[in-house]
């Protein structure tokens, strides 16, 4: 039993199922503050007449994968991006496809271990992807009594091949800025070398985020825009970054609310256009075909670890939720690894 936001009502709802039907109840709070007090009260009265609304055991009742991914959908809403929901539905598009629209209750081992078997001789980094999208959404199906056990437990997912993600050096950075026609290019690939911002971030920068006093942007979440964690973070400015978003101040007058970056005053960039632009710069600069826009990123990160920079530090900066994802910069880090050695 939960509340949530659904597009047809302005008014968050109870959702809640009697004998595996789902069942909603209007709180009629716009506030989730007063709609998990209404869901407070209305647990009370249902279990006073010993009718807690919980799906029935019997998993026969199980809904089909369609109509569980649906709801499973619309649950995450509510704590993920955009993006992470649109993985969400892929990796389901991806299984349903495989082995049909069938309740939850008749996926067994037998037909994951194919699944998965059968998506990691296409994609590696997908099969992945799905295992543990798919995996993450099956385990709230046990907490919502639609299963006793999570069938993606008991596969053993093939070992990945690793990788370390690809970067440019400061150099690389010059030689592309080089060979970038355009200001607003030019800009953008800086600040999102000298930042870690994503793309999304930086096309969606608006002048309120930056304070040029205190040195620092704070990527915030916007009506159009929110961050992939949906948590905003700060980031403070470089000497380099500041001098590019000075001289981008100082060019024309603005207004708050308006973007950063452009090509054309009052309209707002297109990643794909973004990314394909400096995958051109790149094959231009003849470096490496695996750098793309998201590299710089990694550069920033990879600077950082060189330069001794603690992966926690680097893990705030990038605004990553664990730091397990950081780590993938540790090997970076040799500096470190010498002065520990040093200290024997």
């Amino acid at each position: 039993m939960y509340v949530a936001k659904i597009r047809r009502s302005q008014y968050y709802q109870i959702v809640y199922f009697i004998e595996g039907r789902r069942k909603t109840l209007s709180t009629k709070a716009t506030e989730k503050k007063e709609a998990l007090k209404f869901l407070e009260s209305f647990k009370i009265t249902f279990n006073n007449h010993a009718q807690e609304p919980i799906i029935s055991q019997d998993e026969s009742h199980s809904p089909l994968l369609s109509k569980f991914q649906n709801e499973y959908l619309e649950f995450t809403r509510l704590t993920k991006s955009n993006s992470y929901l649109e993985s969400i539905s892929f990796s389901f598009r991806q299984f349903i496809s495989f082995c049909g629209d069938i309740p939850l209750h008749e996926i067994d081992t037998r037909t994951l271990d194919k699944f998965i078997t059968s998506s990691f001789s296409r994609t590696q980094r997908g099969a992945h992807h799905y295992y543990r999208t798919l995996k993450a959404a099956f385990n709230k199906a046990i907490e919502w009594n639609y299963i006793s056990s999570n069938p993606f437990t008991k596969v053993k997912f093939p070992k990945l091949s690793k990788s370390f993600p690809g970067f440019i050096s400061e150099d690389e950075l010059l030689i592309i800025l080089a060979n970038t026609p355009y200001q607003y290019l030019k800009d953008i690939f800086i600040v999102g070398f000298y930042t870690g911002l994503r793309l999304g971030e930086l096309i969606n920068m608006q002048w309120s985020w930056i304070n040029f006093f205190q040195n620092q942007i704070t990527v915030r979440c916007t009506d159009e825009f929110i961050t992939k964690s949906k948590k905003e973070r700060i980031v403070p400015m470089s000497e380099k970054v500041r001098s590019v978003l000075i001289n981008r101040f100082n060019s024309s007058l603005h207004q708050p609310n308006e973007v950063v970056f452009y090509r054309i005053k009052g309209r707002k960039l297109h990643q794909e256009t973004i990314s394909k632009q400096f995958k051109q710069e790149v094959r231009k600069s003849n470096l490496n075909e695996k750098i793309h826009f998201h590299s710089l990123r990694h550069s920033f990160a990879s600077l950082l670890a060189q330069k001794g920079v603690s992966l926690y530090i680097i893990k705030e900066l990038l605004g990553h939720e664990d730091l397990a994802t950081t780590q993938v910069y540790s090997h970076l880090q040799k500096q470190n690894l010498r002065d520990a050695i040093h200290q024997l």
